[in-house]
C-alpha cells in the first residue's frame, strides 16, 4: 500500500522521484529526499536524524513542499554561479565579430546587455553586462565600431571626397553670429505682443 500524500501532489512526487534517479549533487539530492520523507509523515527531526542535514534545511524544504512548492527544488542554485571558460571567450569574440542581424536580431550593433543575453541562451551562463564590457576590453574588442568605419562607412561621405577632418584647423576660426541682424526685417523687428 503506497503513503497517502501530506504534503506534494502526485505529479510533483513522480517529478521528484525521477530526479532521484538522475546524477544529482548530493546538496540537491538532500532537499528531494527531505520533501518526499515528509510527504510520507516523518518528523523534521526524524528526518535530520536520517539524513544528517540541519534543522534549518529540513524545516525549509518541507515547508516548500508544504506550499506546493515541491516542484521548485533546484531553484535555487547552490555555490558560486558557473563561471566563464574558452569556449564563452571564443564564442564571445566569434559574436562580436558579426552582426546581430546574422543571429535573427532586429538591430545593427551588439551590446554588452545583448551579449550576455544570447550567451546566456546558448551556453547557459549568465554574466553582467560590466563584466562582459571588461573581457571585451581585456581581448581589445569593443560593441562600439571603430572611428575610422565610421567615418568611411558612413552614407554622407561614403560618396564624397571631402570629410570633416580633411579640413584645416585653425585656432583663430569663429563665426560672429547675431540673431539680431538679419537680411530678412521680420525677424530683426521685435515681436508685439
Amino acid at each position: 500500500m503506497e503513503p497517502q500524500a501530506r504534503c506534494v501532489t502526485p505529479f510533483q512526487r513522480k517529478l521528484l522521484l525521477k530526479s532521484l534517479q538522475t546524477d544529482l549533487r548530493p546538496e540537491y539530492r538532500r532537499r528531494i529526499e527531505i520533501m518526499l520523507m515528509a510527504d510520507q509523515g516523518y518528523s523534521q527531526t526524524q528526518i535530520c536524524e536520517a539524513l544528517g542535514c540541519s534543522q534549518e534545511t529540513a524545516r525549509y524544504w518541507i515547508a516548500k513542499a508544504r506550499d506546493g512548492k515541491a516542484h521548485q527544488w533546484n531553484d535555487n542554485p547552490m555555490g558560486r554561479p558557473k563561471s566563464i571558460n574558452s569556449e564563452y571567450i571564443d564564442r564571445l569574440k566569434d559574436l562580436v565579430n558579426h552582426s546581430p542581424r546574422e543571429y535573427g536580431y532586429p538591430f545593427e550593433r551588439w551590446t554588452a546587455h545583448w551579449l550576455g543575453k544570447h550567451l546566456a541562451k546558448e551556453l547557459g551562463i549568465e554574466v553582467c553586462d560590466r563584466h562582459i564590457s571588461r573581457l571585451l576590453k581585456e581581448m581589445g574588442l569593443s560593441t562600439r565600431p571603430r572611428a575610422e568605419n565610421v567615418a568611411t562607412n558612413s552614407p554622407i561621405t561614403k560618396n564624397s571626397g571631402i570629410a570633416i577632418r580633411d579640413l584645416p584647423s585653425t585656432t583663430d576660426f569663429w563665426l560672429p553670429f547675431n540673431p539680431l541682424k538679419s537680411h530678412d526685417k521680420e525677424l530683426a523687428q521685435p515681436r508685439q505682443f
